[in-house]
């Protein structure tokens, strides 16, 4: 393995070999950085510029809550509707989307799921799609990027305060990400990252209320942007940590993975993370369809638009089969 982690900002130009065994150092928030060699058997090096920024980013959120009353009502509106845009560009796009095929997305849709991508500040889609599909492979081992055996706070977000473990990187080399490279959207987004997360997850979010209707730029930032993208990052968070260790397991009790209904409240569906990792092709990932599932909605209504197709499901005799074998009896 490479001795420096290699830019974040770094064009996937390589062939699909070359680019799933290169361990990226994520972004301040998005991954955990590359093990340095040598590392095998030793603990994980503490990565201080991630948990200086992380420190930084929830006192400026905590800053944030004492603007709320001092807000426009069309500021915290604008402020929640980037958020449903950042979900969207996480729950429908990097994660149904381009993790787990779940459906297929015409250009237009594709482009639209990646700018809300780069509002949510996660790593760009070809990184969280390749660590996510590590994650559903090798879930709840050394190879699971945010293993939840190693407790709530690393499967949280101390995963993203240490070096990768080396299993991670290796498992990681051996998957076919030849999809993700062959999509220009995936790579254009991953070509110009840097600028397009300051464009639309900071700059846009901060200017809208400002030139619209006259929301004082201080306010605009530290509302649209801070708090909003801290909290869509601690609800992401959530459906690593929280839903891997809070609630039943009615699809498989042999997994971590629960149904979390808090989860899928904040995560706008993506709660229901036994069925999820049973049937993670599903595009509703979940059993319920529409209910509490606005990114089943968001797909859903795009296929009615023309612009999204070839939507798979779990069958319900599939389902009822599988809770009879291995669920937990839990409706």
């Amino acid at each position: 393995m490479p001795g420096r982690a290699a830019d974040p900002g770094r064009v996937p130009l390589c062939n699909a070999a070359e680019e799933s065994g290169a361990g990226v150092q994520g972004s301040a928030v998005g991954g955990g950085s590359q093990e340095r060699p040598g590392a095998r058997g030793q603990r994980q090096n503490i990565v201080w510029r991630n948990v200086v920024l992380m420190s930084l980013l929830h006192l400026a959120a905590v800053y944030s809550l004492v603007l709320i009353p001092k807000a426009k009502p069309l500021t915290l509106l604008w402020a929640y509707f980037c958020f449903l845009l950042t979900a969207l560009g996480v729950t429908a796009g990097a994660h149904r989307l381009w993790s787990h095929r779940s459906y297929k997305a015409k250009l237009p849709l594709r482009i639209f799921l990646a700018v809300a991508n780069s509002m949510a500040f996660q790593n760009d889609i070809f990184e969280w799609s390749r660590d996510h599909r590590v994650h559903h492979k090798y879930s709840e081992t050394d190879a699971d990027p945010h293993n939840a055996r190693r407790g709530f706070f690393f499967s949280h977000i101390g995963w993203l305060f240490v070096r990768k473990h080396r299993d991670v990187i290796e498992k990681g080399r051996k998957l076919d990400i030849t999809d993700l490279l062959a999509d220009p959207v995936v790579r254009f987004q991953r070509k110009y990252y840097k600028i397009s997360v300051v464009l639309m997850c900071f700059v846009v979010p901060t200017l809208v209320p400002w030139c619209i209707w006259g929301e004082s730029l201080w306010n605009s930032y530290f509302l649209a942007s801070i708090l909003r993208y801290t909290i869509s990052l601690n609800i992401t968070w959530l459906v690593n940590s929280a839903a891997h260790m809070y609630g039943n397991r009615p699809y498989d009790k042999h997994i971590s993975p629960r149904q979390n209904p808090l989860v899928t409240l904040g995560a706008v569906g993506e709660g229901f993370h036994n069925y999820h990792h049973t049937f993670p092709f599903d595009y509703s990932a979940s059993e319920f369809g529409l209910n509490f599932n606005p990114t089943t909605w968001f797909i859903d209504i795009m296929c009615w638009l023309g612009l999204a197709t070839d939507r798979k499901q779990a069958t319900k005799p599939m389902i009822e089969a599988r809770k009879a074998r291995t669920g937990d009896g839990s409706a």
